[in-house]
Protein backbone atom coordinates (compact mmCIF):
# COMPACT_ATOMS: atom_id res chain seq x y z
CA UNK A 1 0.00 0.00 0.00
CA UNK A 2 1.29 3.29 -1.00
CA UNK A 3 0.94 6.63 0.68
CA UNK A 4 -2.60 7.84 0.92
CA UNK A 5 -3.64 11.16 -0.40
CA UNK A 6 -4.02 13.89 2.17
CA UNK A 7 -7.79 13.99 1.77
CA UNK A 8 -8.13 10.37 2.78
CA UNK A 9 -5.91 10.90 5.77
CA UNK A 10 -7.95 13.90 6.91
CA UNK A 11 -11.14 11.90 6.57
CA UNK A 12 -9.60 9.09 8.63
CA UNK A 13 -8.55 11.57 11.34
CA UNK A 14 -12.01 13.11 11.42
CA UNK A 15 -13.50 9.64 11.82
CA UNK A 16 -11.14 8.92 14.73
CA UNK A 17 -12.09 12.27 16.29
CA UNK A 18 -15.77 11.38 16.01
CA UNK A 19 -15.07 7.98 17.56
CA UNK A 20 -13.27 9.66 20.44
CA UNK A 21 -16.39 11.78 21.07
CA UNK A 22 -18.56 8.67 21.12
CA UNK A 23 -18.10 7.71 24.83
CA UNK A 24 -19.11 11.24 25.94
CA UNK A 25 -22.16 11.10 23.72
CA UNK A 26 -23.05 7.66 25.10
CA UNK A 27 -22.74 8.99 28.66
CA UNK A 28 -25.05 11.89 27.82
CA UNK A 29 -27.57 9.50 26.22
CA UNK A 30 -27.43 7.21 29.25
CA UNK A 31 -28.05 10.18 31.50
CA UNK A 32 -31.00 11.27 29.34
CA UNK A 33 -32.46 7.74 29.42
CA UNK A 34 -32.16 7.62 33.20
CA UNK A 35 -33.79 11.02 33.49
CA UNK A 36 -36.58 9.95 31.12
CA UNK A 37 -37.12 6.74 33.08
CA UNK A 38 -37.35 8.67 36.36
CA UNK A 39 -39.75 11.22 34.88
CA UNK A 40 -41.94 8.48 33.40
CA UNK A 41 -42.01 6.57 36.70
CA UNK A 42 -43.02 9.76 38.52
CA UNK A 43 -45.68 10.58 35.95
CA UNK A 44 -47.13 7.06 35.98
CA UNK A 45 -47.18 7.19 39.75
CA UNK A 46 -49.02 10.52 39.59
CA UNK A 47 -51.48 9.11 37.06
CA UNK A 48 -52.16 6.10 39.31
CA UNK A 49 -52.71 8.46 42.24
CA UNK A 50 -55.13 10.58 40.20
CA UNK A 51 -57.01 7.46 39.13
CA UNK A 52 -57.21 6.32 42.75
CA UNK A 53 -58.49 9.73 43.84
CA UNK A 54 -60.94 9.70 40.96
CA UNK A 55 -62.16 6.27 42.08
CA UNK A 56 -62.65 7.61 45.60
CA UNK A 57 -64.65 10.56 44.25
CA UNK A 58 -66.76 8.27 42.09
CA UNK A 59 -67.42 5.96 45.04
CA UNK A 60 -68.36 8.88 47.28
CA UNK A 61 -70.69 10.25 44.61
CA UNK A 62 -72.29 6.86 44.05
CA UNK A 63 -72.77 6.34 47.77
CA UNK A 64 -74.42 9.75 48.09
CA UNK A 65 -76.70 9.08 45.12
CA UNK A 66 -77.64 5.68 46.55
CA UNK A 67 -78.48 7.30 49.91
CA UNK A 68 -80.64 9.90 48.18
CA UNK A 69 -82.47 7.29 46.12
CA UNK A 70 -82.92 5.12 49.21
CA UNK A 71 -84.41 8.06 51.11
CA UNK A 72 -86.84 8.74 48.25
CA UNK A 73 -87.80 5.07 48.07
CA UNK A 74 -88.37 4.88 51.82
CA UNK A 75 -90.43 8.08 51.74
CA UNK A 76 -92.47 6.81 48.79
CA UNK A 77 -93.08 3.44 50.46
CA UNK A 78 -94.14 5.10 53.71
CA UNK A 79 -96.54 7.36 51.84
CA UNK A 80 -98.01 4.41 49.96
CA UNK A 81 -98.36 2.42 53.19
CA UNK A 82 -100.11 5.37 54.86
CA UNK A 83 -102.45 5.72 51.90
CA UNK A 84 -103.17 1.98 52.00
CA UNK A 85 -103.84 2.15 55.74
CA UNK A 86 -106.20 5.10 55.27
CA UNK A 87 -108.03 3.26 52.48
CA UNK A 88 -108.30 0.15 54.66
CA UNK A 89 -109.74 2.24 57.51
CA UNK A 90 -112.28 3.84 55.16
CA UNK A 91 -113.29 0.43 53.85
CA UNK A 92 -113.58 -0.95 57.39
CA UNK A 93 -115.75 2.04 58.36
CA UNK A 94 -118.05 1.42 55.37
CA UNK A 95 -118.30 -2.27 56.26
CA UNK A 96 -119.09 -1.43 59.87
CA UNK A 97 -121.79 1.03 58.84
CA UNK A 98 -123.32 -1.57 56.51
CA UNK A 99 -123.18 -4.12 59.31
CA UNK A 100 -124.85 -1.69 61.74
CA UNK A 101 -127.63 -0.98 59.20
CA UNK A 102 -128.19 -4.71 58.64
CA UNK A 103 -128.39 -5.34 62.36
CA UNK A 104 -130.91 -2.53 62.72
CA UNK A 105 -133.03 -3.99 59.88
CA UNK A 106 -132.87 -7.42 61.48
CA UNK A 107 -133.84 -5.98 64.86
CA UNK A 108 -136.78 -4.08 63.30
CA UNK A 109 -138.20 -7.31 61.90
CA UNK A 110 -138.16 -9.14 65.23
CA UNK A 111 -141.04 -8.96 67.67
CA UNK A 112 -140.40 -7.18 70.93
CA UNK A 113 -139.07 -9.60 73.48
CA UNK A 114 -141.32 -10.23 76.44
CA UNK A 115 -140.10 -8.70 79.62
CA UNK A 116 -138.64 -11.24 81.95
CA UNK A 117 -140.73 -11.92 85.02
CA UNK A 118 -139.16 -12.30 88.33
CA UNK A 119 -140.07 -15.44 90.17
CA UNK A 120 -141.32 -15.42 93.61
CA UNK A 121 -138.89 -16.48 96.21
CA UNK A 122 -135.92 -15.17 94.35
CA UNK A 123 -134.83 -18.61 93.27
CA UNK A 124 -133.38 -19.08 89.88
CA UNK A 125 -134.83 -21.77 87.78
CA UNK A 126 -132.55 -24.69 87.05
CA UNK A 127 -132.52 -25.17 83.25
CA UNK A 128 -131.62 -28.84 83.57
CA UNK A 129 -134.40 -29.89 85.70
Amino acid sequence: MGPQPIEKRVEALEAVTRLEELPDRMDRLESQFLQLRTEMRDEFSAVRQEIHEGDDRVLATLRQEIREVEERVVTTLRDEIREGDAETRRFMRVLFEEYAVRLKVIDEGRPEPEPKRKRAGGKKRDPLG
